[in-house]
């Protein structure tokens, strides 16, 4: 599961932070330490995300949150289910935004907003794409 778990961490490390020039491995808002992969059957698998926001009151954990969801959606070449959560104690709300960014609906109603849309597209863009 360590081979998957750096595959995913590799997609994950080059998001962008929506209000820094840094990248979320750059702030240490990810690490690979922060994914786990589990067998759920062939071929299939849960990851686990447990970011850390750079600040305990951090406006924009909803939205690197998606930013997550977003680029592991697009990019992983294999069947998954999909956690994230903020690392316990690392937020002020973290229990609502950890619902928030778990709730498909509401994960696909964000991306509907253009705004929201062209905000996680500059995020999840590889620099050289």
């Amino acid at each position: 599961m360590e081979e998957k778990a750096l595959e995913v961490y590799d997609v994950i490390r080059t998001i962008r932070d929506p209000e820094k020039p840094n990248t979320l491995e750059e702030l240490d808002v990810v690490s690979e330490e922060c994914v786990e992969v589990q067998e759920l059957g062939e071929d299939e698998y849960l990851i686990i995300i447990k970011f850390s926001p750079t600040v305990p009151h951090c406006s924009l954990a909803t939205l690197i949150g998606l930013c997550l969801q977003v680029k592991l959606q697009r990019c992983l070449p294999f069947k998954h289910k999909l956690d994230i959560f903020i690392s316990e104690g690392t937020h002020s709300t973290e229990e609502d935004i950890n619902k928030q960014i778990n709730d498909k609906e509401r994960v696909a109603a964000a991306m509907e907003n253009p705004n929201l849309r062209d905000i996680v597209e500059q995020c999840v863009t590889e620099p050289d794409d």
